[in-house]
C-alpha cells in the first residue's frame, strides 16, 4: 500500500496568524495600510489570499482611509470585491464616523477643536462630491447639532445663506461653524467660497448669530478662514 503524501501546510493560515500576532503586540501603527486592510478583508474573504487585493485597492484609491470611504460602485469595479467586502468596509467607515461624532457632540467646541477637525475629516475628507455642513452651537459654544445642508457635484455645492441663518434660529443657535469639503483634495478656498462666507456673516450678524469659522476639508489637510485671518 502506497502511503498517502504528507498534507501540504497552509501557508495562508500561517501568514494570517502572523499578521494578527503583530497587530496584537504592536497595534495598527506597526503595520502599513495594505496590511491593515488585508486583515480587515479576512472577515469577508475567509478562504482566499487577501494581500494582492489589499494592495490593488491601496494602489487604486491611495490610503486605507480612502479605501473605506470610496463609493461602493467604485469598490466593486476592483476584481475580487463583492457585496460582502463592501459591507465590511462601509461598517468600518461608519464606525469611525460614529466614534468621532461621540467625541464632539454636546461638548464645548473651542476646547475640543482637534476633535472637531477629526470628526469633519472622517465624515467628509474622502467624499467624491462636495457637501456643505453646518455645526450649530449654543451660547456656551457647545455643539448642539451638525447637519448637512446641501450636497453638490465634484466641484460645486449650492449654498443659501438665508437658509443657514433660518435653521440656526430654529435651533436657537447663537453661533455656527461652516464646513465643506473639496473632493479635489486641495482645501484652498475659491473666490465663491470667500464671497459666500461674507454673505452668511452679513445676514447672521444683525440677528445675533456669530460665524466662528468656515473650514474647508480636503485630503491634503484643511483651511480655516479664521486661522488665515479671513473672518
Amino acid at each position: 500500500m502506497i502511503p498517502a503524501p504528507p498534507k501540504e501546510k497552509d501557508h495562508r493560515e500561517g501568514h494570517r496568524q502572523r499578521l494578527k500576532e503583530r497587530f496584537r503586540l504592536g497595534g495598527a501603527d506597526t503595520m502599513p495600510d495594505y496590511e491593515l486592510l488585508e486583515m480587515l478583508l479576512f472577515r469577508s474573504i475567509p478562504r482566499r489570499d487577501t494581500k494582492k487585493l489589499a494592495k490593488d485597492l491601496i494602489a487604486k484609491f491611495g490610503t486605507f482611509a480612502e479605501v473605506i470611504a470610496a463609493p461602493p460602485a467604485r469598490l466593486m469595479e476592483t476584481s475580487g470585491v463583492g457585496q460582502s467586502t463592501v459591507t465590511d468596509l462601509k461598517l468600518v467607515a461608519a464606525s469611525a464616523q460614529r466614534l468621532t461624532r461621540i467625541e464632539v457632540m454636546n461638548k464645548p467646541v473651542l476646547s475640543s477643536w482637534n476633535a472637531i477637525l477629526d470628526y469633519c475629516r472622517a465624515d467628509m475628507a474622502f467624499e467624491m462630491q462636495e457637501q456643505f455642513r453646518i455645526l450649530f452651537l449654543d451660547k456656551s459654544n457647545t455643539l448642539i447639532a451638525a447637519e448637512v445642508q446641501q450636497r453638490g457635484t465634484v466641484d460645486h455645492t449650492p449654498v443659501y445663506p438665508r437658509e443657514i441663518v433660518k435653521r440656526a434660529l430654529e435651533l436657537s443657535s447663537t453661533a455656527i461653524i461652516l464646513v465643506h469639503n473639496h473632493p479635489s483634495g486641495d482645501p484652498t478656498p475659491s473666490n465663491a467660497d470667500v464671497k459666500m462666507t461674507s454673505q452668511v456673516i452679513d445676514i447672521a450678524r444683525p440677528l445675533g448669530i456669530i460665524v466662528h469659522d468656515h473650514v474647508i476639508i480636503g485630503r491634503k489637510g484643511h483651511f480655516s478662514f479664521k486661522g488665515k485671518g479671513l473672518i
